[in-house]
């Protein structure tokens, strides 16, 4: 079985924590980790003077003693000269002779040597820390360099020094706390000051403006900060100020289109009502009548088809394509009839593509999308006229491995190039007067659920329309 994760890293705790409280444990855990790096050094370095300083006392008790008048000291003497260093023997080699101070209770072991002409200070280190844990249970042997001598030799017991330097780890520790706490005290402060209050400032100024995003009162107002909470502050308040204009015209624009879409509701009821009335004077035998009639219903066929536009945008979203796979030839014959939105213009009409090409798609969808382009192409045509020749819109499709290529062609005078950016932009892309933008946007979704492309294809005259509708994917 897995083993359960401690109940603090369970619960969670240092999530909990704010910001202050996870600096303040840090510069404390950093502030102790630096002291541990002073100390180790520290404790080995009072080891080797303490015992130094025992040396130095010892070479000059034997030197006293031998400058002495009486060359044979008493025995009570000499213990007196021990006890005042600490050692059981002393023993100094220098001229060609060895001069020896020692008790009469002399060990019969000793716990350790230790050489401190040859010492290293990883050996010294170590020592420092044995005789702390495990302090030997027999008097130690030292060697030292001596003044005009060859060296300082001394037996002494090790419990004075362990805990002279158990005394001075207290202090270390003490003194350690007091600067860990102090500094911490002062590194909270200045990062509460400088890092923590403004981080504050700004995720409060988040959560107040998320509240209400239009409210350009609650736009966080930058200080004069340089540094990177400064930029913060800078980027927030272009970003909320930009939200919040992008916010409101999107209202604006969506209470503009309910309205549009219920006039236009009714407007389109309007207009085919008076569309029928019109088709009636058909059989009028009037000349005027006969000349204006064809005008007028494509006026009020154009006015129909603005309104279904407009409430066809308007709606949430498009259906998703029922798709299947159809022949093509047929949806492009039945533009044909779109050209006589102009009538005395003439435009001709083309279609060039191969016999018996089939489709992967919706097909009231890409008729729709079809016709949204053959009738910008009329409007153009109709409008601007044509570059050369007479006017024709040219319909040609191809099949490109799996997806079928449609170009819808004209020979009109094109797109001009400020219109291009924003070409499939709802209320944007119109290029021709008095048109709403919504067309190529409608056509550019029902492309997109189709998993198509559609863009504006390089042509020497007119424009070109290319759509990309690719094939299904089959498992």
């Amino acid at each position: 079985m897995r083993a359960e994760r401690p109940n603090f890293l369970k619960g969670g705790i240092l999530k909990r924590l704010g910001l202050s409280a996870r600096l303040l444990l840090l510069t404390l855990l950093f502030v102790m980790i630096a002291e541990v790096l002073i100390y180790v050094p520290s404790v080995a370095n009072f080891r080797l003077t303490w015992l130094n300083d025992r040396l130095a006392a010892a070479q000059i008790a034997a030197l006293v003693l031998d400058a002495a008048p009486d060359q044979n000291p008493s025995g009570d003497l000499e213990m007196r000269i021990l006890s005042g260093v600490g050692a059981k023997a002393i023993a100094i080699r220098g001229g060609g002779r060895r001069s020896l101070l020692a008790t009469g209770d002399m060990p019969s072991e000793v716990g350790k040597t230790v050489d401190l002409r040859t010492v290293t200070w990883t050996q010294s280190i170590r020592d420092a820390f044995e005789l702390m844990i495990d302090p030997p249970h027999h008097p130690v042997r030292i060697i030292g360099s001596g003044v005009g001598v060859d060296f300082v030799e001394m037996l002494l017991d090790t419990q004075p020094l362990r805990n002279a330097m158990l005394v001075f780890s207290r202090n270390i520790l003490l003194v350690s706390l007091l600067i860990s706490g102090l500094t911490a005290c002062f590194v909270y402060f200045a990062l509460q000051w400088v890092i923590v209050r403004p981080v504050r400032r700004l995720t409060g100024n988040i959560a107040e403006f998320s509240q209400n995003p239009e409210d350009a009162s609650r736009v966080i107002q930058p200080t004069d900060r340089a540094d990177e909470i400064g930029l913060a502050e800078q980027a927030l308040a272009r970003m909320e100020t930009t939200l919040a204009d992008e916010l409101r015209q999107k209202r604006r624009l969506a209470e503009l289109g309910l309205a549009v879409s219920k006039i236009n509701h009714e407007l389109r009821n309007m207009l085919t009502t008076a569309q029928l009335l019109t088709d009636r004077l058909d059989r009028v035998n009037d000349e005027r009548v006969q000349r204006i009639a064809p005008r007028l219903v494509a006026t009020l066929g154009r006015a129909i088809a603005f309104c279904e536009g407009t409430l066809a945008y308007g709606r949430a979203t498009e259906r998703l394509p029922r798709r299947q796979l159809i022949p093509l030839a047929p949806l492009i014959d039945d533009l044909s009839h779109l050209t006589d939105l102009a009538p005395g213009r003439g435009i001709a009409f083309e279609r060039q593509m191969p016999d018996g090409l089939m489709i992967d798609a919706d097909p009231d969808q890409l008729s729709r999308i079809l016709v949204n382009l053959v009738r910008n192409a009329t409007q153009a045509l109709s409008q601007a006229g044509s570059f050369e020749g007479q006017p024709q819109i040219t319909v040609s499709a191809r099949r490109e491995g799996r997806l079928v290529a449609i170009d819808v062609r004209d020979n009109g005078p094109g797109i001009p190039e400020r219109l291009r950016a924003g070409l499939f932009t709802p209320f944007q892309g119109s290029a021709q007067k008095g048109g709403t933008g919504l067309g190529l946007a409608i056509t550019a979704e029902l492309v997109h659920l189709h998993g198509g492309t559609i863009s504006l294809a390089e042509s020497n005259t007119g424009t070109c329309f290319r759509v990309q509708i690719p094939d299904r994917q089959t498992s």
